[in-house]
C-alpha cells in the first residue's frame, strides 16, 4: 500500500504541493543548499491562475499566453528537482490527487487548506504552509500539534434532495469555523458507508471550514469502486485484503464516546438539504427558511456556479444533469447565468462523453476551464458590485472571495440544488414543493435527482496529456531579474536578540480576518511569485477596528515604518487567519518589517506559517486585553531571550496619554519553534 501507479507507469508515494511555494523552496533553499532531488516524491499544480472570463478552451489559452513566465519556470523547476509536474488545464490539485494519488492510509501533505480532500479515499491529507512543505521535501521531519479526535457518527442513509454537501453543511453549522482547530474529524458509523469515495471527499475538502487538522473516512467497498474507476484495481485489491485493518474497530462504533474528546451523532435519513451563509460557511440554514426575510442575502439571484474542487464529480454533475434534463423535458432553461467549474480534466472529458455536460449546456451552462476559477477569486465578473446573491457548490463564501466585491452575498449549496435554483431564479425556492411553469404554461415539481452513478459505466477518460513525469534535468534554474512576476528571495534575517520596545500597532483587525482579508486572492494572484509586489496587498480586506475602514494604506504604512528602522505588530481577532493556507498572508508581514501578531486566537495552518517566517505569533492571556489597545499606543515585548515554550510572553501596553499597563500574552511555540524565531525563520536552520 505504500506505492501507487503513476501516469508514466512508474511507481511512488505523492505528498503534493502546488505552485506558490516553489519560487521561495528553489531560490531561499534547493539553491542553496545545492540539493539534487526532493527527498519525497511530490508534484507540481496549476490551477490558480486561470481566470474565467468567457469558456473554458479560450481561458485556458489566455491563461497559457499571460502565465506562460511561471507555468515555464514551474515545468523547469519540476523537470530539475524531479517532481511530476502537471499542468494548466489538468484540473484542480486536491481533484487530481483523488484520482491519481490518494488511498486508504496514505499520508499527504499539500500547499492548499483543502488538501483533506484525500480523506474521502482514507488518506491523512493534511493542509500545511510553504514552508512545512519545503521542509518535508527537503528531508526534513514533520511535526504536528496533537489532535484532538472528533467523531461524526453517521446512521441511516441519504435520499431524495440531500446529498453529502449537505452533511458537511450540517457539520459546519454544528461546529463552526474554528470548533475543529487542533482536531482530526472522523467520520464513522453504518451511515458512512452509505456514501461514495467522492461523496466522502466532499465532506472532508470542507472539513478545513472547520479549522480541522484534517478529516477522514474509514476504508470500505466504495473506495474500491473508485479505484478501480480510476485505472488502480491493483492497488484496491491490496486495500481489499487489508480491509479489517483499516476499518474501525467495532469497540469504537459501538462506544464512541470512550475514545473521542467529542461525539457528532447524525441520521441521514432525517437532514434536510442545506444553503449556507452568507459570508461564513458555518452559517448553517435549512433550505425550508429560505422563505423568511433575514437569511441575510438578497431573494433575486444574480448568477450560479457548480462545480470546484469540493463538487465536480461525476456523481455531483450526473445529479445536477438528472435536473437540468426535466428543465428540459419542460422547456425550461436556466433564469441566471450558471457557470459550471468541471475539478478537472479527466471528469470533463468523462462527462463530455457521457452526456451531462451537454443536457447542462442545453440549459444555458457555460463550461469554464478545469480550475479553481471563481472558487479562489479568478473571476472577471462584469455584473457585480451592487449588492446581489450568487449561489455556489463551493467551500467557502468570505466577503469578497468569489469577484472581489464584499456586496456579493455568496449562498452555498449542492450542485443538484444550486441548478434548481438556475432554473428559479430566486433564493427562496424550495424544489422539494416549489412549483416551476413550464414553456406550455403549466406548473409541474421537479422530481428529486435519480440515485446518480458513483462512477461512469466505461473508465473515466485519461488526461495523461497534461502531465509530466518527474526527470532530472542539468539544465540551469534562473530567473529574469526584471521580471514583475517572480522574484527571488534571500533567507531572512536572524532575530537580533533584542526585546521589542515600544512598536506602533500597524492595525487591529475587527471581526473575521481570514487569509482572504490578509492577504486577498483573485487579480493579485498573478503576483504571488513576487513577494514584494504581492505585498502592496498585505490586510487590504480586513477591517480596521480604529476607524471602521477596510484595508486603507495599510502596506504603504508598513513599508513607512520599515524605511524609517520601526517594527510594528498587527493585533488580531478571534481564529485569526482562517480559511486558507496562503503562506503570503505571513510572508507580507516579514518582508514589510513586522516583528509580531498578537490576537485572540489563530486558526492551525496560519499560526504555523508565522511562526515558520520567524514572527511572533501571540495571544491574549485574557482576551479582553483586545479592547484595550488604542490606535496610538505602541507595544514592548519583554524578555524574549527567555522565552520557553509554556512561559508566558511579558508585554507592555504603552497607551497615547504616557501610562504604561502590563499586558499578559500566551504563545505555543516549543522548544524546536522558537529555535525557527531565533534564527530568523525555519529555513534558516535547514
Amino acid at each position: 500500500m505504500s506505492r501507487i501507479r503513476r501516469p508514466s507507469g512508474s511507481t511512488r508515494r505523492s505528498p503534493t504541493v502546488s505552485w506558490s511555494v516553489w519560487i521561495r523552496l528553489l531560490t531561499a533553499d534547493c539553491v542553496s543548499r545545492s540539493l539534487e532531488r526532493v527527498a519525497v516524491p511530490a508534484t507540481i499544480h496549476c490551477d490558480h491562475l486561470i481566470e474565467a472570463r468567457a469558456t473554458g478552451s479560450s481561458d485556458l489559452l489566455a491563461s497559457r499566453a499571460e502565465n506562460g513566465e511561471i507555468y515555464d519556470f514551474l515545468r523547469r523547476a519540476a523537470a530539475k528537482y524531479g517532481l511530476g509536474f502537471w499542468g494548466p488545464g489538468a484540473g484542480i490539485i486536491h481533484q487530481v490527487v483523488l484520482e491519481t494519488y490518494a488511498f486508504p492510509g496514505a499520508m499527504i501533505l499539500g500547499t492548499d487548506s483543502h488538501t483533506p480532500n484525500a480523506g474521502g479515499l482514507g488518506a491523512c491529507a493534511v493542509g500545511v504552509g510553504g514552508a512545512d512543505a519545503v521542509e518535508v521535501l527537503a528531508g526534513l521531519p514533520w511535526e504536528l500539534r496533537y489532535p484532538r479526535r472528533i467523531a461524526v457518527v453517521l446512521t441511516g442513509e441519504l435520499d431524495g434532495w440531500t446529498s453529502p454537501k449537505d452533511v458537511i453543511l450540517h457539520v459546519a453549522g454544528v461546529l463552526g469555523v474554528a470548533g475543529g482547530t487542533h482536531a482530526i474529524v472522523e467520520y464513522i458509523g453504518p451511515g458512512a458507508r452509505t456514501i461514495s469515495a467522492t461523496g466522502k471527499a466532499t465532506i472532508t475538502n470542507m472539513g478545513a471550514e472547520l479549522g480541522a487538522t484534517t478529516s477522514i473516512f474509514s476504508a470500505d467497498a466504495r473506495m474500491l469502486t473508485y479505484l478501480r474507476a480510476t485505472d488502480r484495481a491493483a492497488l484496491a485489491e491490496v486495500v481489499a485484503d487489508a480491509l479489517d485493518l483499516l476499518a474501525p474497530d467495532p469497540a469504537v462504533e459501538a462506544n464512541p464516546d470512550s475514545y473521542y474528546d467529542r461525539v457528532i451523532r447524525l441520521d441521514l435519513s432525517t437532514l434536510e438539504p442545506h444553503i449556507n451563509g452568507p459570508h461564513s460557511p458555518d452559517r448553517a440554514q435549512k433550505i425550508s427558511a429560505m422563505k423568511r426575510a433575514d437569511v441575510g442575502a438578497p431573494d433575486a439571484i444574480s448568477t450560479a456556479l457548480i462545480g470546484s474542487c469540493t463538487n465536480s464529480s461525476y456523481q455531483d454533475m450526473s445529479r445536477a444533469a438528472d435536473v437540468a434534463a426535466q428543465a428540459l423535458a419542460h422547456g425550461l432553461r436556466a433564469v441566471v447565468p450558471l457557470l459550471v467549474s468541471p475539478g478537472s480534466e479527466r471528469v470533463r472529458a468523462t462527462i463530455a462523453r457521457d452526456g451531462q455536460l451537454e443536457l447542462l449546456e442545453k440549459i444555458g451552462a457555460t463550461v469554464l476551464a478545469s480550475a479553481c476559477g471563481p472558487c479562489i477569486g479568478q473571476w472577471r465578473r462584469t455584473d457585480g458590485g451592487a449588492p446581489n446573491t450568487i449561489v455556489t457548490s463551493f467551500n467557502r463564501n468570505f466577503p469578497g472571495r468569489n469577484d472581489g466585491s464584499t456586496a456579493t452575498r455568496n449562498m452555498i449549496a449542492s450542485p443538484e440544488i444550486v441548478t434548481a435554483l438556475a432554473l428559479a431564479g430566486r433564493l427562496s425556492f424550495d424544489p422539494r414543493v416549489d412549483t416551476l411553469i413550464g414553456a406550455d404554461g403549466i406548473p409541474f415539481v421537479l422530481t428529486p435527482p435519480a440515485r446518480a452513478p458513483e462512477v461512469p459505466a466505461q473508465s473515466f477518460v485519461r488526461a495523461d496529456a497534461y502531465y509530466q513525469a518527474p526527470g532530472l534535468s542539468s539544465d540551469p534554474l534562473t530567473l529574469d531579474p526584471a521580471s514583475e512576476r517572480l522574484q527571488a528571495l534571500s533567507p531572512w534575517p536572524a532575530w537580533d536578540g533584542r526585546d521589542l520596545v515600544e512598536a506602533p500597532i500597524l492595525m487591529k483587525t475587527s471581526g473575521k480576518t481570514t487569509t482572504d482579508h490578509i492577504s486577498p486572492a483573485g487579480p493579485w494572484l498573478k503576483y504571488r511569485g513576487h513577494l514584494d509586489k504581492f505585498s502592496d496587498n498585505f490586510l487590504s480586506g480586513a477591517t480596521n477596528a480604529f476607524t471602521g475602514e477596510v484595508g486603507v494604506g495599510i502596506s504603504a504604512l508598513a513599508r513607512r515604518y520599515q524605511a524609517a528602522g520601526v517594527r510594528w505588530i498587527v493585533v488580531g481577532d478571534h481564529n485569526y487567519g482562517e480559511g486558507s493556507s496562503r503562506e503570503h498572508a505571513a510572508l507580507s508581514p516579514r518582508w514589510l518589517g513586522g516583528a509580531a501578531v498578537i490576537a485572540r486566537s489563530f486558526a492551525r495552518i496560519h499560526e504555523s506559517n508565522l511562526k515558520k517566517q520567524g514572527l511572533l505569533a501571540l495571544t491574549f492571556v485574557d482576551p479582553r486585553d483586545y479592547d484595550r489597545l488604542g490606535a496610538r499606543d505602541r507595544v514592548s515585548l519583554i524578555g524574549l531571550s527567555g522565552m520557553s515554550p509554556g512561559a508566558p510572553i511579558t508585554g507592555v501596553i504603552h497607551h497615547a496619554d504616557g501610562t504604561r499597563a502590563p499586558l499578559a500574552l500566551a504563545h505555543s511555540y516549543t522548544a524546536s519553534q522558537i529555535a525557527w524565531f531565533r534564527a530568523g525563520s525555519a529555513l534558516n536552520l535547514c
